[in-house]
């Protein structure tokens, strides 16, 4: 069932004497709505100097539990417990290995290149040790044989930058703790407060603690070291993600249109941690999130006004994708990563007026595309430094992150001495690169789509044209980079939906322009189908 919806902000006395006067929705009391699992320290361990310190609310005590023996042990203390990192040498070394079979920027690439695998009879795993990949699922190939004999198979078929990852662990990551003067060693530990609130400091130099609402865990993730997961519920999870993705002091419309996203985006990639045991993580892999700190009566009226709502697109959940800044005109989804295309997420020029037609003018034409660069005025996003940019690399700084790159993806090109050129091969009709050509001195490499922001110091988004620069002395001294916008330009822009909401357009109008042919629903609708 879709409902009406329209921007609430005409009800902020109602809301503000809720939030201001009563004060927001205890966080001890029964929560209703879906309890996420958020990785908020992705690899505690991963350096033996690593440390965390939980301290409970005032007045309030820490429960500890872990196991013990057969059973289960509890603890509670009002003190802070400190979580430290030590070594457990193991009674005999053991194989850690997995055959990778791609490396890649974004979850979204690495999903659609592990549904490839799959389809091809291979089973599959989506991890992050640094940047996304998709893995052997470990416990199918579970031998040395096995992996060295898919290895070879997936060579032979010409997949030549899969390799496999092995290393012999003679020690490994322990982590414990100190409670009434005994010292633990656990590899699992739940943590949890009769006021469901807890602060957690990270590092020594850490001043002030972060607070987080619901529970705590320490559990061990896919890397050999470990994860500390906030257990939290949905609305809770929004106050410390909306105030650090578009800010408190947008109008409240735009802050309307972000909570709707937030929520729909968190609801739609629980998947992406499947391999740690945990569901998203706090940081722009997923959508930023800093628990209770910095939450503001702004936003808290915002995700109160939409509570439960979501976007969806023929009764579904969207890919509730969104940027920070389009540069004019958002992308496809097909425009930036591999996948099928989403028919809510196409090129929309990015203003309040009819200022550019993609169907008579496309940017895929280099000559259209420099001459929609070139219009600074008339979009949402004009007042914002970020909207158009210039930024100049020397060759010898481009050759150098060319060179990581291609080594990260193990490919033969990272050999590569001396760049020659560089030339945008094709655009999509939104003017994104769809594909690059690097000219070396050992070959010519393409670089496709999103992969062009791994590559360069240079560029904020694949919306730019290449500038050759000599600076006045024979050859090539570098390249400019010229284009616009910040991010990868799908969905939402949140600096336009600011100057929509400027403009007098409702949170529903906002989602509808960036999102065309969606709904809002309640929540609860959609879970009943």
């Amino acid at each position: 069932m879709n409902i009406p919806f329209r921007s609430f902000s005409g009800t902020a006395i109602a809301i503000f004497c809720w939030f201001g006067l009563v004060g927001a929705p205890s966080l001890g009391a029964k929560q209703s709505d879906v309890e996420l699992k958020i990785g908020i320290v992705q690899r505690f361990g991963s350096q033996v100097k690593d440390k965390l310190q939980l301290l409970p609310a005032k007045g309030d005590r820490l429960q500890l539990e872990f196991k013990q023996g057969n059973g289960r042990k509890r603890l509670v203390t009002a003190n802070p417990v400190q979580l430290e990192i030590g070594k457990q040498t193991l009674s005999k070394p053991v194989l850690d290995e997995r055959v990778v079979l791609g490396t890649f920027r974004t979850f979204e690439t690495a999903e659609d290149n592990a549904k490839k695998w799959r389809e091809q009879g291979i089973e599959v795993e989506i991890a992050q040790p640094e940047r996304w990949q998709v893995w052997a699922k470990r416990d199918v190939y579970n031998s040395p044989l096995l992996r060295r004999f898919l290895l070879e198979s997936v060579q032979a078929a010409g997949q030549k930058t899969s390799y496999i990852d092995s290393k012999i662990l003679k020690q490994v990551p322990l982590v414990s703790w100190v409670v009434n003067g005994y010292r633990y060693n656990r590899d699992r530990l739940k943590i949890s407060s009769g006021k469901n609130l807890i602060f957690v400091r990270q590092g020594k130099k850490v001043k002030n603690p972060r607070l987080y609402g619901g529970k705590l865990a320490i559990q061990p993730n896919a890397y050999g070291n470990y994860t500390l997961v906030n257990h939290v519920p949905l609305e809770t999870y929004l106050r410390g993600v909306v105030p650090y993705e578009i800010g408190t002091n947008a109008p409240m419309a735009s802050l309307e249109a972000q909570t709707i996203i937030a929520r729909t985006y968190a609801l739609r990639n629980l998947r992406r941690f499947e391999v740690d045991g945990y569901e998203l993580c706090a940081d722009t892999h997923c959508q930023v999130y800093y628990g209770l700190y910095g939450t503001s009566s702004s936003t808290d009226q915002a995700i109160a006004t939409t509570k439960g709502m979501v976007l969806t697109y023929e009764n579904q959940l969207v890919d509730a994708l969104y940027a920070s800044t389009t540069g004019g005109v958002t992308a496809a989804f097909s425009n930036v990563w591999e996948g099928e295309d989403r028919p809510y997420l196409k090129p929309v020029v990015d203003a309040p007026s009819n200022i550019w037609d993609l169907s008579t003018n496309s940017l895929s034409s280099e000559k259209n595309f420099r001459r929609f660069i070139s219009i600074k005025k008339g979009f949402n996003e004009s007042e914002w430094s970020m909207f158009r940019w210039r930024r100049e690399s020397k060759i010898e700084n481009i050759t150098k992150g060319l060179q990581k790159f291609m080594k990260v993806k193990n490919s033969p090109y990272a050999k590569f001495k001396k760049l020659r050129g560089m030339q945008v091969v094709e655009r999509s009709q939104g003017g994104r690169i769809l594909k690059l050509a690097v000219k070396t001195d050992i070959g010519t490499f393409h670089l496709h789509k999103d992969e062009v922001r791994s590559a360069f110091f240079a560029p904020k988004s694949t919306l730019f044209y290449l500038q050759p620069l000599n600076k006045g002395k024979p050859g090539l001294w570098g390249y400019a980079f010229i284009g616009g916008g910040l991010g990868h330009g799908v969905g939402l822009s949140q600096t336009g939906a600011q100057n929509l909401a400027k403009l007098g357009w409702s949170s529903q109008e906002i989602l509808q322009f960036y999102y065309p042919g969606t709904q809002i629903n309640p929540l609860s609708e959609i879970q009943k189908q």
